[in-house]
């Protein structure tokens, strides 16, 4: 959580020490760094949603307290789209990179990836709160996420300095695409739009 809190207030500093730091594995870096992370921002929402409620209803919105029910598979379909965009998104973020005409490990990728996503689950904790707008929570996170991937590509990838431009640009649209739809899915998931365990919609 440090680490993710010093990416948004010395995010230079931060990544020139994540980039001389030995390399560490996908599971390491899963375990000791976003894990704890996805956890504590699933906790704090959770306990936002239970006990200050949420607000729905449109334009003439009113406070409901979700059941405990709702925020278990809310937070389980949140849970498998964030692990589908932090492992798959990994794989896609190697490919594009090696679209450039360089190779990858998925180790570099995974740790330019999950660095970057720390600051978004930080931001999502602000979901607790429920004056706040969901999609203003989400557009302060995914700024934030991709201003840190700005400068984590050149720390850890380290792609010719022609290319890197391109791969951020092509990496940061495809982060807020993906992410914008899984925080959609999920959204409608909490509204029972969709129904978490099979994702039939509701009628």
């Amino acid at each position: 959580m440090l680490t993710a809190l010093l990416l948004i207030l010395d995010p230079s500093g931060t990544w020139e020490k994540i980039g001389a730091a030995p390399k560490q594995s996908v599971v390491r870096i899963f375990i000791s760094y976003l894990l704890p992370l996805l956890i504590l921002s699933g906790l704090v929402e959770s306990f936002g949603l239970l006990k200050l409620g949420m607000d729905e209803g449109g334009f003439l919105e009113r406070r409901v307290i979700p059941s405990q029910e709702l925020v278990i598979r809310y937070q389980i379909a949140r849970t498998v789209l964030d692990l589908a965009i932090i492992f798959i998104g990994a794989w896609l973020f190697q490919n594009m990179a090696q679209g450039f005409h360089r190779r990858h490990s998925y180790s570099e990728s995974f740790a330019t990836l999950a660095y970057s996503l720390g600051p978004f689950y930080l931001a999502r904790m602000l979901d607790a709160i429920p004056a706040l707008n969901t999609w203003i929570c989400y557009g302060l996170g995914i700024l934030l996420s991709v201003a840190a991937l700005y400068r984590g590509i050149p720390r850890v990838m380290k792609p010719d300095p022609s290319n890197a431009l391109g791969l951020y640009l092509m990496a940061s649209l495809s982060l807020i695409v993906v992410s914008g739809l899984a925080h959609f899915l999920s959204v409608w998931v909490l509204e029972q739009k969709i129904l978490a365990h099979g994702f039939h919609f509701a009628v």
